[in-house]
């Protein structure tokens, strides 16, 4: 199983903006409408969620339910951004650490975090911190990223920084986002947690971009870019026009639609 190294969850300076103009509209927007679709399945009038970065999810959710919703993040700058592009009186934002919450029990009809739990510390300790203040019946909906070979845009970049990177490790991508999609790990974790009904499915979609775009999302609004400038000779511009060339090789020059899958999971 891949571990969580110190920086991965890293989203300061200029990522947030970044994040939430390129990342969430190529990455972010179709698993959201998928797991808002799911969430709405359960009729929740409460929701928690965790991890909410620049709220993708957010908004999905309240396009899709009437539930309030109190929407978390450590990451006060990803918040801020969240709060600038969602205007409802439905949504608390607040500062939380999903592994140490401090809400009653049994407070939430739903708890949900959309590629979030890959960079929990320890994840047993969150999924029971979300066990723990579900209601009796309650569902948490969470999603990770399938294998990095299943989503190309990420896929293509890592392997065009390799030739370079040399004895360097560029592999954040690969050991983090796309580290946890093993759905045996998945579901002992889960049962380790307390939840007895486990559902997990494998969703394939499409992520719209340029290769301009792409490359620049992955090597600039990641926690890779903190990888690329402790690198000893590659810069983040030199990163990027060797990503923008690998998916210009492979999909062209203009726009197109890279294929992505991601993991659901619904534990009752």
């Amino acid at each position: 199983m891949s571990e969580v190294r110190a920086g991965d969850a890293a989203f300061v300076g200029n990522i947030p903006q970044m994040y939430d103009d390129l990342l969430v509209p190529i990455f972010f927007e179709a698993p959201a409408q998928s797991v808002a679709a799911a969430i709405a399945q359960t009729r929740p009038t409460t929701i928690l969620e965790t991890a909410a970065g620049t709220g993708a999810l957010t908004r999905a959710m309240l396009a899709a339910t009437a539930a309030r919703i109190t929407a978390t993040d450590l990451n006060q700058p990803m918040l801020d951004a969240a709060r600038a592009r969602t205007d409802s009186d439905r949504v608390t934002w607040d500062v939380a650490d999903a592994l140490d919450l401090t809400y009653p029990d049994e407070t939430f009809d739903v708890v949900t975090c959309q590629f979030g739990v890959m960079f929990f510390p320890d994840r047993v300790r969150g999924y029971t911190e979300a066990h723990r203040v579900l209601k009796p019946g309650g569902a948490f909906v969470f999603t990770v990223w399938d294998t990095i070979d299943t989503n190309a845009i990420s896929d293509t970049v890592t392997r065009a920084l390799r030739p370079e990177a040399g004895d360097v490790d560029l592999e954040f991508l690969a050991r983090t986002p796309y580290g946890h999609a093993q759905d045996d790990v998945l579901e002992s974790e889960l049962r380790a947690a307390g939840f007895v009904d486990i559902e997990i499915t494998h969703v394939d979609g499409t992520g719209r971009t340029n290769a301009h775009d792409a490359a620049v999302a992955v090597c600039e609004g990641t926690p890779l870019r903190g990888e690329i400038e402790q690198h000893p000779t590659m810069t983040l511009d030199r990163a990027g026009r060797l990503g923008e060339a690998a998916l210009r090789e492979r999909f062209g020059a203009g726009e197109f639609d890279a294929p992505m899958r991601w993991v659901e999971i619904v534990a009752r």
